[in-house]
């Protein structure tokens, strides 16, 4: 994403006006220019300038977005932009973005006060969920063996068709799985996205909009899955990161 002007403003999210940046916080860009913050009425815009011709989309600047994101919802509610948000000054963040959506920025941040996102990411291991699948169906088992040590080609569509087979069974599985998740979760009163898989193996992806005071009673819940799951499922918690899933924020208009 490039402008013609010499420089541009890149635009992470929204937050108070009383958060202050990190000491040494650096944005995207190469090399990354120092975060500030443009402030307006009561909410402020974390920013960072950038050369007017960047291309911006090297995994260092979404890993650099995310992560400043991810910092500041660690410690106050933010509403994250996506990435790649990009005006031609501090002036437009200030009138087009803070003052032109200043009620509804104010509204959402008051929602997310003393909240942040999780994300619970469970994984089958290979082994141990085919050797399930197989134990559940034996007729599948058995198609396994008919093509045992038999030649790949002669045996292609039989094994793609038991491909296909076992991978639908595992999509049985994460559906069952994933709301085992989502039901443990209730007991926490939190908000919940389920999120697509992002791996044939996934056996849960969920968000949840969680209080931060609550972190260690998550932690526990997700602990408990774990251990319920050993030796099936590798279960981890994610967070406290920004409420990607949980609000829709307006872009700017370079």
């Amino acid at each position: 994403m490039a402008t013609e002007t010499e420089t541009a403003v890149y635009v992470y999210g929204i937050v108070p006006a009383d958060v202050e940046t990190e000491p040494g916080a650096r944005g995207v860009g190469d090399p990354p220019a120092p975060v500030t913050i443009v402030r307006c009425d009561g909410i402020a815009a974390l920013v960072s300038e950038i050369p007017g011709t960047a291309t911006l989309g090297r995994p260092d600047d979404l890993a650099a977005h995310a992560a400043l994101l991810d910092a500041a919802a660690a410690e106050a509610p933010v509403l994250p932009l996506r990435f790649g948000a990009v005006v031609t000054d501090e002036r437009q963040v200030e009138e087009e973005l803070l003052k032109a959506h200043q009620d509804d920025f104010r509204a959402a941040l008051e929602e997310l006060e003393g909240k942040a996102e999780y994300v619970i990411k469970a994984r089958y291991e290979e082994r141990a969920v085919l050797r399930e699948i197989l134990s559940e169906n034996p007729e599948l088992a058995e198609s396994r063996e008919q093509i045992r040590g038999k030649p790949e080609d002669a045996t292609r569509n039989e094994r793609i068709a038991l491909g296909e087979r076992i991978e639908q069974a595992i999509a049985a599985k994460r559906e069952a799985d994933t709301q085992r998740v989502v039901d443990a979760l209730a007991a926490l009163d939190v908000r919940v996205v389920v999120r697509e898989p992002t791996h044939e193996e996934d056996a849960a992806y969920v968000a949840c909009l969680a209080d931060t005071a609550k972190q260690r009673d998550l932690e526990a819940v997700v602990g408990k899955l774990a251990r319920d799951w050993e030796g099936r499922v590798n279960t981890r918690l994610l967070g406290p990161i920004a409420a990607y899933d949980f609000v829709v924020t307006r872009e700017p208009e370079a």
